[in-house]
């Protein structure tokens, strides 16, 4: 990419795309192409066409997405498939269509099957089967993958896939419905501190900005306990009860999402689906992780974050709850013999995050 080429961005208001277009910015390029879902649906077929036979784009970022938690992929199961197939199936077919040098299409590791070997390699996809709570959303992605190197076989284009392991960082999704494991933990940690100080202005503070369920600072004090409760913020006495889903064991691997959007910057400047598939009879697991390469228990991750918070509360282990994928830790060998690795540990990403959502 030269630093004018027209490069569109889809879903730059995410957590993922917002960070491609800052590392695209930083790095000069000054031609960039976004839209919101308002004035573009990329699950509208014909509004997608029309879009690309005006833009041209050179490169797209395919960031777009519907995501969400544990609780979220189980309940939406056929808006996740569905969305996400569309989304991908559209943008990457216009691409074919209007001649886009190269495309990036973003997915997830939860791709990998639920019981692969661990650290988890490209070559493990479709090996077994996949953590079932959240199957519609990685069959999205294993398709998107697939779509991407069946149009290169097929038409030679060029479109890339990467899975990067979980994410964090601005722009997070932190609606206690919705949200992924670290977000939604730290939000609650950080209610709970809120709470065991008896701060009821900053509890409202939030609560205007990010409402849950609806109840917002305007409620009352009973609403606003009984809405914390229902996600497992309570108090006895003067102490605050901070409630974890499952058991604390599983392990999660948590990658910054600025690093991120540098290794996706590195990998439209230095990959190509061509050059890395020479001598192979069958194409397969043309896909690259990014990640870490470390992974954390969700206990030992709440502890990290209440301290960073500063919470004097306790935790409790809701294991009626569903634990997902134990284990979940990719192998970022490949991107790392390329020339990239992560730069920003677990502990400063949690303070830059934590710094954020207060300022944001």
């Amino acid at each position: 990419m030269n630093t004018n080429s027209k490069i569109f961005v889809a879903g730059h208001r995410g957590l993922v795309g917002s960070a491609i277009v800052r590392r695209l910015k930083e790095k000069g390029y000054t031609n960039i192409i976004t839209r919101t879902r308002s004035q573009l649906d990329l699950i509208n077929t014909n509004s997608v066409a029309t879009f690309f036979e005006k833009e041209q784009p050179e490169y797209v970022f395919l960031a777009a997405a519907k995501v969400g938690g544990i609780v979220a992929n189980n309940t939406y199961r056929a808006n996740f498939i569905y969305e996400n197939l569309m989304i991908q199936n559209n943008v990457v077919h216009q691409s074919y269509i209007h001649n886009v040098k190269k495309l990036l299409f973003l997915g997830s590791t939860c791709i990998y099957p639920k019981e692969a070997p661990q650290p988890l390699k490209e070559a493990y996809l479709l090996t077994a089967p996949l953590e079932y709570t959240n199957e519609p959303y990685a069959i999205a992605k294993i398709a998107g993958i697939k779509l991407c190197e069946s149009y290169n076989l097929q038409y030679g284009t060029n479109f890339i896939s990467a899975m990067p392991t979980n994410l964090y960082g601005p722009n997070d999704n932190f609606d206690l419905e919705k949200s992924h494991v670290l977000p939604a933990l730290l939000r609650k940690i950080y209610l709970g501190k809120l709470w065991e100080e008896n701060n009821w202005k900053a509890i409202k503070e939030d609560l205007n900005k990010l409402p849950i369920m609806n109840v917002n600072g305007n409620a009352t004090t009973e609403e606003i306990v009984a809405i914390f409760s229902k996600f497992g913020i309570t108090k006895v006495g003067e102490k605050v009860n901070v409630e974890i889903w499952g058991s604390g064991k599983p392990m999660r691997e948590l990658l910054w999402v600025e690093d991120m959007a540098d290794a996706c910057l590195f990998l439209m400047n230095n990959y190509n689906f061509e050059s890395e598939t020479k001598g192979m009879v069958e194409v397969r697991n043309t896909h690259i992780n990014i990640g870490t390469g470390v992974d954390i228990s969700i206990a030992e991750l709440a502890k990290l974050i209440k301290t960073i918070v500063g919470f004097k509360g306790s935790f409790v282990y809701n294991t009626n709850k569903p634990d997902g994928t134990i284990k979940k830790l990719t192998d970022v060998s490949k991107i790392n013999q390329m020339g990239w690795e992560a730069s920003i540990n677990l502990q400063d990403g949690i303070e830059r995050l934590y710094q954020w959502y207060r300022n944001a």
